[in-house]
């Protein structure tokens, strides 16, 4: 089971005001089909999280031709990369119902100990997948260029955004980015995304918010005592 695939049916609840897929919702999606395809591979909770190991996404990549629309049949797939020395690399395709691609994206796991939240090598652990290759991944995320800030807000994690890792779920980060840049609200079409978690945001964290443009592109930052996160969100001309 070396790809995973899952078909969707896109209900209310996965879309926005103007009925396309909510962004925070894809990535829910993308996280999900991780978690599925990694128990199948052998490595669930059993090796990870009843051994006080969790998963967590360190960056992220996404390339949009089409943000699918409610009520619309999708096919999400999702296969690893070869393992990098501490990380695991995956890669996720949406396809619409005639198997055009609707998106492309990539991302960059790791292992944490629960306790220390430091990261932890994987084969020390023996948890090991095995990556493949399918012709259709694109670029791994990087690092994300800083642009100039003009707005900034102050924000506190609430309880609802927490999850079973004990941090703020990446996904409502981009909730965070949609509430303040305005053309998500304006309905401008997404094209890519990137995302760079360095550190986490835990239960009532305040953090600052800040964000700038530069054309098309819209940045966001966040910040405690240090970087939380970066995320950057290009939209069509």
């Amino acid at each position: 089971m070396s790809v995973y695939r899952e078909e969707i049916l896109l209900r209310s609840k996965d879309v926005d005001l103007y009925r396309r897929l909510r962004l925070s919702r894809l990535f829910e999606l993308l996280q999900e089909a991780s978690i599925r395809h990694t128990e199948q591979l052998g490595m669930g909770r059993e090796k990870t999280l009843d051994k006080g190991l969790l998963w967590v996404v360190t960056m992220q990549r996404c390339e949009i031709e089409r943000l699918p629309e409610y009520d619309e049949h999708i096919t999400l797939t999702s296969w690893p990369g070869p393992m990098m020395h501490v990380f695991f690399p995956r890669y996720y395709r949406l396809a619409d119902a005639q198997d055009k691609t609707l998106l492309s994206a990539s991302a960059l796991w790791m292992l944490v100990d629960e306790q220390t939240r430091k990261m932890v090598f994987p084969d020390e652990w023996g948890v090991e997948i095995a990556g493949v290759t399918t012709g259709r991944e694109i670029r791994l995320p990087s690092g994300l260029k800083k642009l100039a800030c003009s707005d900034e807000a102050s924000f506190t994690v609430p309880f609802s955004y927490v999850d079973l890792n004990g941090h703020m779920n990446n996904t409502r980060y981009f909730d965070l980015a949609e509430d303040h840049i305005p053309a998500a609200a304006e309905g401008r079409r997404l094209r890519a995304v990137s995302t760079e978690y360095t550190a986490e945001a835990r239960f009532r964290d305040a953090l600052t918010l800040r964000w700038g443009r530069e054309g098309e592109r819209w940045y966001m930052e966040g910040l405690s005592d240090k970087p939380c996160f970066r995320l950057s969100m290009e939209y069509e001309g």
